[in-house]
């Protein structure tokens, strides 16, 4: 719960305080003559909405990536764990990609369910000028037009956008963070300060997030756009845009996605520090096994 926990703060709050820029990336996706570019894009949308224009859509983004976070961060914990055990301890090692990459897409799986329906909100309320400018506004009007499809419509794209993203998320830091100490670190966790590990998670989150968002980004615009429109499919959708069309706004998304996943890993880890959750230090080699492989005397 704790963890969760944790996942509500890192996430409700690192998306809720880019919302500007994911509101200019959204509107580069749907409507690229208007809104050319992400320099483009702010002045445009400054210029017709004015400066509390660019906060449109931050309710739904709050309680939608709450919900997101304590499922994504609290269940990829328990799968961590559920799996690591059925594998036992010298496989869990063996395959520790693997368990994050399974755990991660688990998680996952759970954590769009929630999201999808503030997800659909913020979109229509950023992307359809005229529409809804609250989601006090843009739910019951959803609900009145299309009943609760509305708000689910869009869930199979975004586990398709989702779950390749938080898989490279969460087994990209894991290994990223194994890197650093192993090649990088000149001195060994354990002689770490917390502040010093810390920096270590935020630089590990970093480099996951720019993978994240190229990952992810094509299944992103598919979203973006399907949440927009009424009766149009994802396959549609992805065969409208075409190959260069869903890499419109990829720019955008890289800083939003490696600034936000940065964050986010650097606030979890920092609600573990002060719960005095254990963090566990990077995956060591069972003796079994290295007395299997003959490794030790």
């Amino acid at each position: 719960m704790l963890c969760g926990l944790g996942g509500i703060i890192s996430c409700g709050t690192t998306h809720t305080a880019l919302v500007p820029l994911d509101l200019v990336k959204c509107r580069i996706q749907v409507d690229p003559q208007k809104y050319k570019n992400i320099f483009n894009g702010f002045s445009v949308t400054i210029k017709e909405d004015g400066v509390r224009g660019l906060a449109k859509g931050w309710a739904p983004t709050f309680f939608g990536y709450s919900m997101q976070g304590l499922c994504k961060f609290g269940f990829y914990e328990v799968f961590k764990v559920l799996y690591g055990n059925l594998l036992g301890e010298e496989n869990a090692y063996l395959w520790r990609t693997s368990l994050y990459l399974a755990a991660s897409a688990s998680a996952e799986f759970f954590a769009d369910i929630a999201l999808a329906p503030m997800e659909a909100a913020k979109v229509r309320i950023q992307t359809q000028p005229g529409y809804a400018n609250t989601l006090r506004q843009a739910a019951p009007k959803m609900y009145a037009e299309e009943g609760v499809w509305a708000f689910y419509k869009g869930v199979v794209p975004l586990w398709m956008r989702q779950i390749p993203y938080t898989m490279m998320k969460f087994a990209c830091f894991e290994r990223t963070v194994e890197a650093l100490y192993k090649y990088v670190v000149p001195k060994p966790r354990s002689e770490c300060s917390k502040a010093e590990q810390l920096v270590v998670t935020f630089i590990a989150g970093y480099i996951a997030g720019v993978f994240c968002a190229i990952v992810s980004h094509p299944a992103d615009s598919v979203v973006s756009v399907l949440n927009k429109e009424k009766g149009s499919s994802a396959s549609q959708v992805l065969v409208r845009l075409g190959f260069r069309g869903v890499w419109k706004g990829l720019f955008a998304r890289i800083i939003m996605i490696g600034t936000l996943t940065a964050l986010q890993w650097f606030i979890y880890d920092s609600v573990k520090v002060y719960f005095k959750l254990p963090r566990p230090p990077p995956p060591e080699m069972p003796e079994s096994l290295k007395k299997k492989l003959g490794l030790t005397e």
